[in-house]
């Protein structure tokens, strides 16, 4: 993950802003900036259902950092079933979200540096798909369409032109049909809330 971050950084001026791993005092400083970023009916959507008790996949909890360090963005993919191919085999592959950017950095390139840290990043842990629910004008740029996710469904509501894939490995969706299921790490403690 090092060699990812290192040209990540490279590529974008470290005064404005660092992609980095994720680390456990991240995870209120995380939580605020979804709060503010995603709404209070965030914990409802069919994604947070997949996401709810696990832990995301090994070393795809990335954030981005401010010139003081603080958490300015942040992304996160987790392990699922993509469904079952044509020979009834399940298929792995991530589901990525939520993407968030803090409000006041929007606009700095640090959504689009979090994508493709975490796509590299995928890539480089030889994952072979990566779906997700969100606008198809933004996530285009980086590969996502919905085709890959036609025969595929949310365990709970969802927008179907909205519901994206991006195969890192070509053909790795071939055939893939049913309902996205999670498979990840469970989590071992309670997870940490935000004080009132």
């Amino acid at each position: 993950m090092a060699a990812v971050l290192d040209s990540v950084r490279a590529f974008f001026a470290p005064s404005v802003f660092t992609i980095d791993a994720e680390n456990p005092s991240d995870v209120v400083a995380r939580e605020n900036l979804l709060d503010r970023a995603m709404g209070p009916n965030r914990r409802k959507k069919s994604s947070e259902k997949i996401r709810r008790g696990r832990i995301p996949a090994e070393g795809l909890a990335l954030v981005a950092r401010d010139g003081d360090g603080h958490v300015i963005g942040t992304v996160r993919l987790w392990n699922v079933e993509a469904g079952v191919n044509s020979e009834g085999t399940p298929i792995n592959a991530l589901l990525l979200g939520p993407l968030a950017v803090d409000a006041a950095f929007e606009g700095k390139g640090i959504g689009a540096a979090l994508m493709r840290a975490a796509i590299l990043e995928a890539k480089n842990r030889q994952h072979g798909a990566i779906l997700l629910v969100g606008d198809a004008a933004y996530y285009e740029r980086f590969g996502f369409f919905a085709e890959g996710a036609c025969h595929l469904v949310m365990p709970g509501p969802f927008e179907r032109s909205r519901f994206l894939a991006l195969e890192l490995v070509e053909g790795w969706l071939d055939g893939a049909a049913g309902m996205i299921v999670p498979t990840g790490r469970m989590l071992t403690s309670a997870p940490v809330r935000k004080a009132a």
